[in-house]
């Protein structure tokens, strides 16, 4: 009779009771010391201004490593679903492939957003009305300084002819 190999099984079941254990240590230390806050608040015992600043250092210490502990336990990584994938492979059945992993769940983000892209274009857009109004204002002033010149320059030369 062939035994079924469990490697991966058995691999993934020390890793998870590990994990356990890690978790329930942090969240009981955290539990005590809230339980012990409560309890010297209770019962009115004094307390140095050094102290409460150690225990509330301590306790931020503990909320800090309650976010890995939720980071860890509810997101969905990749290396999980290898990890599943494999124990699948080694019952014989196949589920899934690690390829699609990459694949999934990554959706594209461009490198410069739409909306950064569409402001650009619309800034572009803007510059090139500006400057081609400009332009054309340039221009009508060029050639009404020069009507203004020739209208002078007939003024003044009307101005030096005698009239008969």
């Amino acid at each position: 009779m062939a035994e079924t190999p469990s490697g991966f099984k058995d691999l993934l079941n020390s890793m998870m009771k590990r994990r356990w254990y890690i978790s329930a240590m942090v969240l009981g230390g955290f539990m005590m010391i809230i339980a012990g806050m409560f309890a010297a608040i209770g019962i009115g015992t004094p307390m140095a201004a050094e102290w409460k600043e150690l225990l509330l250092l301590l306790l931020g210490a503990f909320i800090g490593s309650y976010g890995k502990i939720i980071d860890y336990w509810f997101s969905d990584t990749d290396k999980d679903k290898m990890l599943v994938q494999k124990m699948d492979e080694e019952d014989g059945v196949s589920l899934g492939s690690v390829n699609d992993i990459k694949e999934s769940n990554k959706p594209f983000t461009p490198l410069i957003p739409d909306a950064f892209v569409q402001g650009a274009a619309a800034a572009r857009d803007l510059a090139v009305t500006e400057n081609k109004q400009n332009f054309e204002l340039r221009k009508d002033q060029q050639e009404h300084e020069q009507e203004m010149e020739k209208l002078e320059f007939e003024h003044h030369e009307h101005r030096q002819c005698q009239h008969v």
